[in-house]
């Protein structure tokens, strides 16, 4: 089984979309010079001095004369914003985008406030539009945001275009240690991993605690498979940073990439401190798993795949599970699952087809294993499977071929299968004999 533990997941979540979190656009920076009315310039007053009431008041009755006022809308926009009501600044943000479509400050806090939520696909226009705005001498910094925000959503897309992005941001504010860490990132994308690890470590000069840094540069070695370094690193850094869950996370991964019994008990202990962590828990299964635990490790598959029940690579695992546990019934229903909604899933075909093979259904497997060829490489187990599905569906010449194909690949690793594939090739040959 392929290793997932969700582990860049968990690095990343320390500092990937964490700018996108910053203040909104600053209220004294407008794109052009206007009259305000005193009504809108008093509510101001009262949001420089955070008195959201008096201000959220005077906007209500603002706004109910004069809907379509973009300023006030903005204002309005931001106090609930400050607010933690996300929902209604962003609906208030769109009216004011909607007002005056050349307000910088609208579309640059409608896009944060979106990908704050993670709305990538709604905050990526107004990002874009914000860019392309005047935002006024005294907000580059607030453009400079949306440059880096834009970069932040491009990364997993178009990582040229975020590189572009982040140069767009650093020639109107001097580079901060998050941009350090998303070139670095962009580096690791694109396989450069010695500027990616360079990059880590100007960090690391800086701030030899960061965790983010750290995780990034431990995940850059884990990529040559400098398991070794990866390991000396992450654990100096955890005694900076006790129980940080990337790090641990980090740490169980290499440790188990070593075959060291020390993976097991930090993922358990990680899982413990973070029970509803979907990628401590995969974690966790996949170690149980692979430590001969397959009741264990099923319970915590099928607790993900109540949240997530078409998510086709935990139904593998589900159903590999369930295999070793001899349950070839719904082992067999969850690969047939998995291959439906993943139909490139070469593990689930193969899962499928022992499975089949297992509830007297040949047919099935061989159309499994047919699957499976277009994804990966046959392999000494697949042989025997074709071998046996060929051998059950009384097809000799097949089963023939494919029992030689199996023995000339496993090469003495499999002896009980190959005793088996012997004993068979020597009963057909001889009841070709007896025909004769």
């Amino acid at each position: 089984m392929p290793v997932h533990w969700g582990v860049r997941s968990l690095v990343h979540r320390s500092f990937a979309i964490a700018f996108l979190a910053a203040g909104v656009a600053v209220l004294s920076s407008r794109t052009c010079a206007q009259e305000v009315a005193p009504q809108v310039n008093a509510a101001e007053a009262a949001i420089a001095k955070g008195d959201w009431k008096t201000a959220e008041a005077g906007l209500e009755v603002w706004l109910a004369a004069h809907p379509a006022d973009g300023r006030a809308l903005f204002d309005a926009g931001y106090a609930a914003d400050a607010q933690d009501r996300l929902d209604e600044a962003a609906a208030l943000y769109r009216r004011a985008v909607e007002a005056n479509p050349q307000s910088f400050e609208a579309h640059v806090s409608l896009g944060l406030l979106l990908a704050r939520q993670q709305k990538l696909a709604e905050a990526r226009p107004e990002l874009e539009a914000a860019t392309k705005l005047d935002p006024g001498v005294a907000a580059a910094g607030a453009k400079a945001r949306a440059w880096r925000a834009l970069a932040q959503i491009d990364r997993e897309s178009d990582a040229t275009a975020a590189s572009n992005d982040l140069m767009e941001a650093l020639k109107l504010s001097p580079e901060t240690v998050g941009d350090t860490l998303q070139a670095a990132g962009l580096a690791e994308q694109a396989q450069q991993y010695d500027t990616a690890e360079a990059a880590y470590r100007r960090v690391l000069a800086k701030e030899p605690k960061s965790a983010a840094a750290n995780a990034g540069l431990a995940h850059s070695m884990i990529a040559r498979k400098k398991y070794a370094e990866a390991e000396t690193l992450l654990r100096a850094a955890l005694e900076q940073v006790p129980d940080d869950p990337a790090l641990t996370a980090q740490l169980a991964a290499v440790l188990a990439l070593q075959d060291k019994a020390e993976a097991l008990p930090l993922a358990q202990k990680l899982h413990d401190a973070h029970p509803n962590d979907a990628a401590a828990t995969r974690m966790l299964a996949e170690l149980l798993a692979q430590a001969g635990d397959a009741e264990g490790s099923d319970r915590l598959y099928v607790n993900l795949l109540t949240a997530s029940p078409k998510d086709p690579e935990l139904l593998v695992a589900h159903g590999q599970n369930l295999t070793r546990q001899v349950k070839y019934k719904e082992a067999f229903a969850a690969f047939d699952k998995a291959t439906k909604l993943d139909p490139a899933s070469g593990e689930g075909w193969s899962g499928l087809a022992f499975a089949a093979l297992k509830i007297d259904q040949p047919s099935i497997a061989l159309h499994a294993l047919t699957m499976r060829s277009k994804y990966l490489a046959e392999a000494p187990a697949t042989y025997f499977l074709w071998a046996m599905a060929y051998d059950t569906l009384h097809d000799k010449a097949q089963a023939v071929a494919y029992y030689k194909h199996f023995l000339d690949a496993a090469g003495g690793k499999f002896p009980d299968q190959e005793w088996q594939a012997r004993q068979r090739l020597l009963l057909l040959s001889n009841k070709e004999g007896e025909r004769r």
